[in-house]
């Protein structure tokens, strides 16, 4: 079976042909453009680049390709949440009912977040965590989310949200991180690089209730070493040293109340060398292997497979 995804998430417009015969991938993407010292995008933008973007991602994916889809799979929604929502999803949702409508093709609808977790088991050759129980972080610029995830009836799987960030969201606090100090946005890639030059070592004590966490602390402390003088280097290592302290003590809290499950890690924060280190240390955590914890369509590809 040939599969399209089609993902429109808020920074990322993406889409990718899955071979499920020969487990072949091609996935392409392209970051939505945000203006220098700004930390994101209207939604109003965000569509209308993806709109722009998506068909000549489409017309480049199939260039070449003698293979046609046998379904495709398309992110709807942010979340499997009641009431999740995004404008952003609208794009890819349009373009994928088109394709199905003209083709007689059959398009299934997921989660931006489902599609995440997907690529991730993809990736790192882990379709045997689809037959059980297992908990997923999903940890990005608008996620901080911990959730639990079961084998589902009609569909590949169903997620139950157990915890997350009660105020700013990971990849938030390191975007706020990286413009103070002159970072590109998303400043993920740049803050992890600059983090690993310090030698530097930080405890940091999270507040956590209910499994859920608090990272609003951690801008406010990291531009207050900024304005004592501190490397910049270290200023990032105590951003992402703090965002991984709060992530392992959610991991913590819920393998005390779901003990033996295996942890999953996606989103673009997931990508983090610090916290990649840690939760594989600790746990033996599953993460991507090659880069597709990010956002990318490689998962609802996958989806749409099964």
């Amino acid at each position: 079976m040939i599969s399209l995804g089609i993902d429109t998430s808020n920074y990322t417009t993406s889409a990718a042909l899955f071979d499920s015969s020969t487990g072949e991938m091609k996935s392409l993407r392209r970051l939505l453009t945000v203006r220098p010292g700004e930390l994101g995008l209207r939604q109003s933008e965000a569509l209308f680049q993806h709109v722009t973007a998506l068909p000549e991602l489409i017309k480049a994916l199939f260039e070449n390709e003698t293979r046609f889809q046998n379904a495709i799979g398309v992110s709807v929604r942010p979340c499997d949440f009641e009431g999740s929502y995004m404008p952003c999803f609208l794009a890819g949702k349009s373009v994928a009912e088109s394709l199905g409508a003209a083709s007689g093709v059959p398009v299934k609808a997921f989660s931006h977040q489902a599609g995440h977790i997907a690529a991730v088991l993809w990736d790192a050759k882990r379709p045997d965590l689809l037959t059980r129980e297992f908990l997923a972080f999903h940890v990005s610029g608008g996620t901080t989310d911990a959730v639990l995830v079961r084998p589902g009836k009609n569909v590949p799987f169903v997620i139950e949200k157990q915890a997350g960030s009660l105020d700013l969201k990971a990849g938030q606090a390191i975007d706020r991180v990286g413009q103070m100090l002159d970072l590109p946005f998303p400043a993920g890639k740049a803050l992890d690089e600059l983090s690993l030059r310090s030698s530097e070592e930080y405890k940091v004590k999270t507040y956590i209730r209910d499994g859920s966490v608090s990272l609003s602390g951690v801008e406010n402390q990291s531009r207050t070493m900024l304005e004592k003088g501190e490397p910049p280097a270290n200023v990032a290592k105590f951003c992402l040293t703090h965002i991984v302290s709060a992530v392992d003590a959610m991991a913590e809290a819920l393998l005390a109340r779901f003990p033996g499950l295996p942890l999953v890690f996606s989103g673009g924060v997931s990508s983090n060398t610090l916290l990649r280190n840690a939760m594989t240390a600790k746990y033996g955590a599953v993460f991507s292997l090659h880069g597709y914890g990010a956002d990318n369509a490689a998962g609802v590809a996958y989806l749409a497979s099964l």
